[in-house]
């Protein structure tokens, strides 16, 4: 049986959608929620990648070495880290890649997460993570469909 990560990986080295959309990096050891946040981020004009742990998401941060604009990540993982851990990872070694950090349970208290780094409490919405992303990513690196939403947003 794949892992989420190889059939995202799959998914993207195959899909007829449009390679120009920046990649995501989804984590979530569940699998429905991992489904929701990535199609979440599908619709805000990103080309989501999938991953169930830690370990996982690090073989693609590698993989993909420079091209993932966002990392959107839950807290508790199995194994022995968790997505605090991969949020301080991906800022010390791909500064570039925009942080969101979700938990229903977990707070971060301070040092936990990297300065730029974004948090969410559980559940989550659309409407929450487009707004949190507007802030979080600079002009330049928001997808069209992610800039299109935020004007429709503005003027309703």
């Amino acid at each position: 049986m794949a892992t989420f990560g190889e059939c995202s990986h799959y998914f993207a080295m195959n899909s007829t959608n449009d390679d120009r959309r920046p990649f995501a990096l989804v984590v979530d050891d569940d699998p429905l929620l991992l489904m929701d946040a990535a199609d979440i981020l599908d619709d805000a004009g990103f080309r989501p990648l999938e991953a169930g742990n830690v370990d996982e998401a690090e073989r693609l941060l590698v993989e993909y070495d420079g091209e993932f604009t966002l990392l959107f990540t839950d807290v508790q993982m199995p194994g022995g880290r968790d997505g605090f851990d991969l949020a301080r990872l991906t800022a010390e070694r791909w500064p570039d890649i925009g942080i969101l950090v979700a938990s229903g349970l977990a707070n971060p208290e301070p040092g936990l997460m990297p300065e730029d780094a974004m948090f969410l409490r559980k559940p989550i919405s659309a409407d929450l993570i487009y707004d949190r992303l507007q802030v979080l990513l600079p002009d330049g690196r928001k997808p069209e469909p992610l800039k299109q939403k935020t004007r429709a947003h503005q003027s309703s």
